[in-house]
């Protein structure tokens, strides 16, 4: 369980959070949409603990996550593509992480098998795809076997295979109680993948819903999404084509 609750954090005069708050429930895939420049990177960093809020608090079930004694085997996330030593293989890259949080070195193969890197294991990291490089972040926020999982904007640089893959994944995981928060800024994807949605706009949430309650609104689901967005330039543009 995710709680957030009156996040707001502030760069200056801007302000990138406004007083934000929802849950992540449990067995369910939560979407965490909004257009790029929204507030949903900021609020993921402030989840984890990389950001500190100027109001408000998030919790990990029921602890902020710098009270986690275990952080990796509680939470795992995916924040950055390519958060490791480009000189490191994917093995060893997951293999530190694990010895640093006392988790099994035998997880760290049965996650490579998991997202298909098995094969290129042993090569340095640095060298992938933005796609190969998706999928070693994706092993590394799995490496703790986590209750909850924070995956930022993750089927950027799949392919269709890696997208549908990832899709299964994700509801595989939702359905084992895992509480998952996906964020994206495609409600056609997200509309695939996500039990419920949590959309956001200049740091305020705008609607906590689900696909279906969201289709009801405007011809179609992007449509929806444009107009809950208040980006109406899009909106009509697309009216008037």
């Amino acid at each position: 369980m995710i709680e957030v609750c009156g996040l707001t954090k502030r760069y200056g005069s801007t302000v990138a959070v406004d007083r934000l708050s929802f849950d992540v429930p449990p067995g369910a895939v939560t979407g965490f949409l909004g257009l790029n420049g929204s507030g949903k990177s900021t609020t993921m960093r402030m989840i984890l603990g990389l950001d500190a809020p100027d109001a408000g608090h998030a919790r990990i079930g029921g602890q902020a996550y710098r009270q986690l004694r275990w952080p990796l085997r509680e939470a795992g996330g995916l924040l950055e593509s390519r958060a490791f030593h480009p000189g490191r293989s994917a093995r060893d890259h997951l293999a530190a992480l694990a010895a640093s949080n006392a988790i099994r070195q035998s997880r760290v193969d049965e996650v490579l098998e998991l997202v298909g890197l098995q094969a290129v294991a042993r090569k340095r990291a640095g060298k992938f795809s933005l796609g190969m490089a998706q999928r070693l972040g994706i092993a590394a926020a799995l490496l703790g076997d986590p209750a909850v999982l924070l995956l930022d904007e993750p089927v950027n640089g799949l392919d269709a295979e890696g997208i549908r893959w990832i899709r299964g994944l994700l509801r595989s995981l939702a359905a084992e109680g895992r509480a998952v928060l996906v964020s994206s800024h495609l409600i056609s994807e997200m509309a695939l993948m996500a039990d419920r949605l949590v959309v956001i706009g200049k740091g305020r949430l705008l609607a906590d819903t689900t696909a279906a309650e969201l289709s009801g609104r405007a011809p179609s689901l992007e449509e929806a999404f444009l107009q809950i967005t208040g980006d109406s330039a899009q909106y009509q543009a697309r009216n008037l084509s």
